[in-house]
Parts: C-alpha cells; structure tokens; sequence
C-alpha cells in the first residue's frame, strides 16, 4: 500500500509547475515571518488542523523528518488552519511532541503555494523557492525523501542529494 502512495505522490505531483513563491508566516507569538525567509532550505509546507486525524496522524512523521534534516538543509512548518485558542494549540502541540515551527491562519482554500482543497494538505519548495509538489492527504517521511531525492537527481545534473549526506 505504502508504494502505491508513494507511486501515486509522485505521479500527481511532479506535473505541478515549478513557480517561485514567498508568502508572510503569522506566528503564535504573532510574530510575522516570510516564507522566503527559509530560502536555500527545502521547505515541507503542511497545511493542518487539531481537528483533522489524518492531519495528526501525519505530524509524528513530519517531526521524525524535521528533526532528522533540519541540520542538513530541509525543514517543515505547519501552518494551522482554524480558528482556535492559542493556549489550545499550544496544549495540542505540547501534547503530541510537536517542536517543527507552526504558524496561524484562518481557514482558507487557497494559498499563495496553491489550492488547498482538504486537509492535509502538503507543499514542497525547493531550495530556490519554488512550489515543486503537492499532495493532498497524509504524506510520510519516506515519501518526502523519495520526491526530494528523484527531484534532486533529475534536477541536478552531477549533483549530490543533500539529504542523503551525513
């Protein structure tokens, strides 16, 4: 099932337009921050809610990522998508071991990365700042090393796959 997923993940994702983006990140401590902020960086953009189970059934993978190549150039920010209390969010965050920065915003559809029909939905931005994937639904550790790493070799002539070193 798992390389099914994966299988459909690339199919469906590599057919997005690579397009350069930068948008502005509400923190909880309403600190604002720019997506361009985070350049040279390959960006995981996940699009969640506390109430969504697919969102939270996704979070423990997003973190194992996050904390495994936040060092050697990828990351993932969340950006919650309702309307609730932030002592709540926090709690939630707390709860469920989530250290991966997260950001605000209301409810919304579209984004400046793209539509955002359901949640989750997850982005991927290269490290020059451009949307390269998409994927509505859970997204798995492995499967975004597997984008990132063919993205990178078909992309990179000669190059190495920064994810894979160290």
């Amino acid at each position: 099932m798992t390389r099914l997923w994966i299988a459909l993940f690339f199919n469906v994702v590599l057919l997005l337009p690579a397009y350069a983006v930068d948008m502005k990140l509400q923190g909880l401590d309403g600190s604002i921050q720019r997506l361009s902020d985070f350049k040279g960086n390959w960006v995981v953009v996940n699009y969640w809610a506390t109430w969504c189970p697919p969102c939270v059934k996704e979070m423990p993978e997003l973190q194992s990522f996050h904390d495994d190549y936040e060092k050697r150039g990828a990351m993932v920010i969340g950006i919650n998508t309702e309307l609730i209390r932030k002592d709540r969010l926090l709690g939630f965050l707390d709860d469920y071991f989530i250290t991966y920065p997260i950001f605000t915003s209301s409810p919304l559809l579209e984004s400046p990365l793209g539509s955002i029909p359901g949640l989750p939905t997850t982005f991927i931005v290269s490290p020059q700042g451009n949307v390269v994937a998409r994927q509505v639904g859970t997204v798995t550790r492995e499967m975004i090393e597997q984008f990132i790493e063919k993205w990178e070799a078909k992309n990179q002539p000669n190059g190495s796959f920064i994810l894979l070193e160290g």
